[in-house]
């Protein structure tokens, strides 16, 4: 909504303009907005009086540092959402536009005005996703519903008690009581980091393999310094039956930018060499990610990888033979 104003604009017009004015720079205070609107503070507070007698719920915050903001429920017709529409648009958004979880990116500003005409029970659970979530590489979508209530554990620190299906062919889900730390999406799944009171133990969950949340009274402190992309990345890369090990002759600045985060954690060994640490269940497949790396590189273990790429090379020196 854009309005045009001339000295002669109808108060119908310059009261629109205060609505785009407010929704637009929430805050602002009865001065600055007079003053945008050529008129006098008391002629701005007529106009937004104006906007009240139409329903729309224009807040004020009194005093020095007081001004005018949009209230909750306020919806042009396109907005009208529901809970899992609005949280579906979110999702979607986070999946085809990385910076869309930065309010300052103009795809964030963008939901973020979504967000501020929305209900609060809409409205709290979108925010809290577009917030709490540190999006990395294509992103899977998991239902909505469980998603932000997930999402709202983290937020509210409060311990939530889960249904999570381990694998396709489980009948039955496990149900778990978990403190959910983070939620963080790596190599286009969504993961809970979390800590299972079932197991005793620190866990990494699939979001798309919940199928049942529930709030718990119980609440928690998440661990100091917790960086949860780190964790979660780590976790994907320890465990497998094959413990990888490779120097890189190059910088790790270099090679991260040439391999997935999954194959492992890259270590400095010095300005111009690295070392690859993670681990695999299939050297064949690991193979073939390292040849997107155009730098000298030398597989300390396991000798199963090593035969890997001896095999690959061998192929691919075939593969280049005249016929």
């Amino acid at each position: 909504m854009r309005v045009r104003m001339d000295d002669d604009a109808s108060p119908t017009a310059k009261a629109l303009l205060a609505l785009e004015l407010i929704q637009n720079v929430p805050g602002i205070t009865g001065d600055r907005l007079g003053r945008r609107l050529g008129v006098t503070d008391r002629a701005a507070r007529r106009y937004v009086g104006i906007l009240r007698e139409a329903g729309i719920p224009i807040e004020s915050t009194p005093g020095r540092y007081g001004g005018y903001t949009l209230g909750r429920g306020y919806r042009l017709p396109p907005l009208m959402f529901s809970t899992a529409e609005a949280l579906g648009l979110m999702m979607t958004a986070l999946e085809g536009h990385h910076s869309a979880a930065d309010a300052t990116d103009p795809a964030g500003s963008a939901l973020a005005k979504i967000i501020r005409v929305l209900p609060t029970s809409v409205a709290q659970p979108a925010d809290a996703i577009r917030r709490m979530i540190s999006p990395a590489d294509r992103i899977a979508t998991p239902d909505p519903e469980i998603t932000a209530a997930v999402v709202q554990g983290c937020a509210e620190h409060h311990r939530i008690r889960i249904g999570y299906r381990r694998g396709e062919c489980d009948v039955e889900p496990l149900m778990m009581d978990v403190d959910p730390w983070a939620v963080s999406v790596r190599h286009g799944r969504w993961y809970l980091l979390c800590w299972s009171h079932t197991r005793d133990a620190r866990r990494v969950l699939r979001v798309d393999r919940i199928l049942s949340v529930e709030p718990l009274p119980e609440s928690f402190t998440p661990p100091d310094g917790l960086d949860a992309a780190q964790a979660v990345q780590d976790h994907l890369t320890e465990g497998w039956q094959y413990q990888v090990e490779i120097v890189f002759e190059a910088p790790a600045d270099l090679i991260s930018r040439r391999i997935p985060g999954i194959l492992g954690r890259l270590e400095e060994l010095g300005s111009d060499r690295c070392r690859l640490i993670g681990s695999t269940d299939d050297p064949e497949w690991y193979a073939e990610r390292l040849t997107f790396v155009r730098a000298p590189f030398q597989v300390v273990a396991p000798p199963e990888l090593r035969k890997a790429l001896q095999d690959l090379g061998q192929r691919l020196i075939a593969a280049g033979e005249d016929v």
